[in-house]
C-alpha cells in the first residue's frame, strides 16, 4: 500500500462515511498514523440521495472527496481498496492491494439494505443506500416513462407508471413524496401525450403508521400530507414476494408493478474476521461496549451503523442515522487518544438532538426532544439542518441554489438518462 513506517501508534479506519470521517478529523495532526480505507474516494451525504434519484440534485453536489476533507494533515493516508478480511491474532488488516498492519482498527463500515433473505425481492427490486444505486433509479424512472409511450397495453403502460416503494422510515416517505410532486408539476409537461393521471404511487408500510421511529403526531401529520399529495398509503401490509412484474403481500393486497423500490430495513455491513455470530446482535451489527470495543477485543472498536450499543434509553441500540454516527466518531478519537496517553476511556452518551423528514413542499415533520412541529417552518428547519451538514461550501451553495430554482420554478432539471438502466434476469 506504500504507507510509511512510523514509530507512532497506527489507526486504520475502515468507511469514510460520517463516522469514520467524524473520527479521522479527530484524529488529525496528532502524534499517530491514520489509515483510512474505503472502496470510494468520496463521502457521500446519505439523506439527500432520494434528490438524485428523482432529478432534484446532481450527485457531485452530495458528494465530497475524501483526501480534499483531510488533505492539511501529514500523519493521514487514505486508500481506495475493498476491504476482503481481518485477521485480529496477528493485527492485519487484507485488502485487494495489500496488507495493513494496525496498533488501534475502527470498522466504520455503515449498514446496506437489508431484504431479510428474500432472495427474489433482492433480486428484482431497486435499492437507494449508494449514489450508483441512486443514479440507477433515476434512469429507470424516467426510461419507464418513455416504455410507457411506446406501449399500446394497457396493463403493460399502467404498471410501468405504478411505482411501489416498501418501507414508510424517512427514505420511503421521502421518496414517494418527490415522485408525488414529479407526478403533479413535471411529467405533465415532459409527457403531454401520456395520461399522467394514472401513474400510481404506493407507499407499503408492514406496521401501523408510516415513520414508525418518530412521534405519534408526526407520523399522523406525515401521513396527512402523503394522502394529500395523492400518494396511496397501505399500512399493516408486508410485502412477501416479488418477481420483476407483480408484488404480492401476505394480504389479498397485490401491485402489478415494473418498479418495486425497497426502504424497508438495512443491516451492518460486517467485514470476514469480524463476522462471527458471537460478535453480532439485531440487524447484523457488532455489540460494542461503551466505549465503542467491539465485544472480546481491546484494539478493534466499532462506529456508526455497523456498531450496536445499549444505554438505558436506547435498549435496542441507537438508531442507525447520521448524528449517533457523527458523536461516536468524536468521542472515539477523544478516547483514543486517552487510551494512547494511558488515560480512562470516558463512556458515551448519545445526546439525542431529534429526527425530521420532508414530505415535499412546504411540507415536513420534525420531532425534537422537547418540541414537535410540522408543516412550512418545519420544512425551512429541515432544510437548514440539512445544508449545514453537508461537507463543503460549494456543495452547500449548489444544493441550496438548486433548491430555489427549483422551488420558484417547480423544476427538476436533472431529468437525465446519463447511462441507462438494465434489469437484471428476473429471479437471477
Amino acid at each position: 500500500m506504500n504507507i510509511p513506517l512510523t514509530s507512532n501508534p497506527r489507526v486504520i479506519i475502515i468507511g469514510g462515511g460520517f463516522a469514520g470521517l467524524s473520527l479521522a478529523k479527530k484524529l488529525a495532526k496528532q502524534e499517530l498514523q491514520v489509515v483510512l480505507l474505503d472502496k470510494h474516494n468520496y463521502h457521500t451525504f446519505q439523506p439527500l440521495l432520494y434528490q438524485v434519484s428523482t432529478g432534484g440534485l446532481e450527485p457531485d453536489s452530495i458528494a465530497y472527496p475524501i483526501r480534499k476533507v483531510l488533505k492539511d494533515y501529514t500523519n493521514f493516508f487514505f486508500r481506495l481498496a475493498n476491504v476482503e478480511e481481518i485477521v485480529p491474532k496477528e493485527k492485519k488488516v487484507i485488502t485487494d492491494i495489500g496488507v495493513l498492519k494496525y496498533d488501534y482498527l475502527v470498522l466504520a463500515t455503515g449498514s446496506r439494505t437489508n431484504f431479510f433473505g428474500n432472495a427474489s425481492i433482492k433480486a428484482n427490486s431497486m435499492v437507494m443506500k449508494t449514489i450508483p444505486q441512486s443514479l440507477n433509479l433515476r434512469s429507470l424512472i424516467l426510461q419507464n416513462f418513455e416504455k410507457a409511450l411506446l406501449k399500446s397495453d394497457l396493463n403493460e403502460r399502467n404498471a410501468l407508471m405504478n411505482f411501489v416503494i416498501v418501507g414508510a422510515g424517512p427514505t420511503g416517505v421521502e421518496l414517494a413524496g418527490a415522485l408525488a410532486e414529479i407526478k403533479k408539476g413535471i411529467l405533465p409537461k415532459d409527457y403531454p401525450d401520456l395520461d399522467i393521471r394514472q401513474m400510481q404511487i404506493n407507499l407499503v408500510q408492514a406496521s401501523d403508521r408510516v415513520l414508525p421511529a418518530m412521534s405519534e403526531v408526526s407520523s399522523k401529520k406525515a401521513e396527512h400530507f402523503l394522502e394529500k399529495l395523492g400518494v396511496n398509503v397501505w399500512k399493516d401490509v408486508r410485502v412477501l414476494d416479488y418477481d420483476g412484474e407483480m408484488a404480492t403481500t401476505e394480504t389479498d393486497v397485490y401491485f402489478n408493478t415494473a418498479t418495486l423500490i425497497w426502504t424497508a430495513g438495512v443491516k451492518g455491513a460486517t467485514i470476514k474476521g469480524v463476522d462471527d455470530k458471537k460478535f453480532l446482535i439485531s440487524g447484523n451489527r457488532l455489540k460494542v461496549n461503551r466505549f465503542n470495543q467491539v465485544e472480546g477485543f481491546e484494539d478493534i472498536f466499532a462506529v456508526g451503523d455497523i456498531a450496536l450499543m445499549t444505554e438505558e434509553k436506547f435498549p435496542k441500540g441507537h438508531p442507525m442515522m447520521a448524528q449517533p454516527a457523527i458523536q461516536q466518531g468524536k468521542h472515539l478519537g477523544d478516547n483514543l487518544l486517552r487510551l494512547m496517553n494511558n488515560k480512562k476511556m470516558r463512556p458515551f452518551k448519545y445526546r439525542d438532538k431529534g429526527s425530521m423528514a420532508t414530505i415535499g413542499r412546504n411540507k415536513a415533520v420534525v420531532d425534537l426532544p422537547k418540541f414537535k412541529f410540522q408543516g412550512v417552518f418545519a420544512w425551512y428547519v429541515w432544510m437548514f439542518v440539512h445544508l449545514f451538514f453537508l461537507i463543503g461550501f460549494r456543495n452547500r451553495v449548489i444544493v441550496f441554489v438548486n433548491w430555489v430554482y427549483n422551488y420558484i420554478r417547480f423544476d427538476r432539471e436533472a431529468r437525465l438518462i446519463i447511462r441507462p438502466y438494465v434489469k437484471k434476469v428476473k429471479n437471477a
